[in-house]
């Protein structure tokens, strides 16, 4: 059986479809010009679209940013430097995501997430020696995306109840 190639999308089409997705969740325009081009949309109303889509505020990239850091951060806990890896896959520009990310820094909340992270870790840990699992906890906390800073400012507490223990 022949398989049909599936049809592009006209302009007007691609619209409608566009502005229902964008109502209901936060896209950035990456993944907009990609559903375009996967829709086959001509090359030529591609940027007129997603300018429209822009102006009428279906996509802000600044929303968009701003959800996308809390939520990881919150939901996914992730760290700063893996967001921030995200975001410019994402073809997001620094200068949107720096700002943002920069105020995870003032939250009490993200070191907490740190330090819980930490914990169950630690919970299924097998280590040999203490600088073993110190080890694995920071190769775990840097592979979450957290800076070597924030691990270290958390680490020590670890390492004082071991030795209470």
């Amino acid at each position: 059986m022949e398989q049909k190639e599936p049809r592009s999308l006209t302009p007007l089409e691609a619209y409608a479809r566009l502005t229902a997705r964008c109502a209901s969740a936060e896209h950035c325009l990456a993944e907009v010009r990609d559903w375009l081009r996967r829709w086959r949309v001509e090359a030529n109303a591609i940027e007129p679209l997603l300018q429209r889509l822009v102006e009428e505020r279906y996509i802000d990239e600044t929303r968009y940013c701003r959800a996308f850091v809390r939520d990881k951060a919150r939901f996914a806990h992730w760290g700063k430097y893996k967001i921030a890896q995200a975001l410019a896959m994402k073809r997001i520009p620094e200068s949107i995501y720096r700002p943002l990310l920069n105020q995870l820094d003032d939250e009490e909340d993200y070191l907490n997430t740190l330090r819980r992270l930490i914990e169950a870790k630690q919970r299924t840990l097998k280590a040999g020696t203490p600088y073993e699992r110190k080890a694995k906890l920071i190769r775990f906390a840097l592979g979450r995306g957290y800076s070597m800073e924030d691990i270290s400012q958390i680490i020590p507490d670890f390492e004082e109840n071991e030795a209470d223990e």
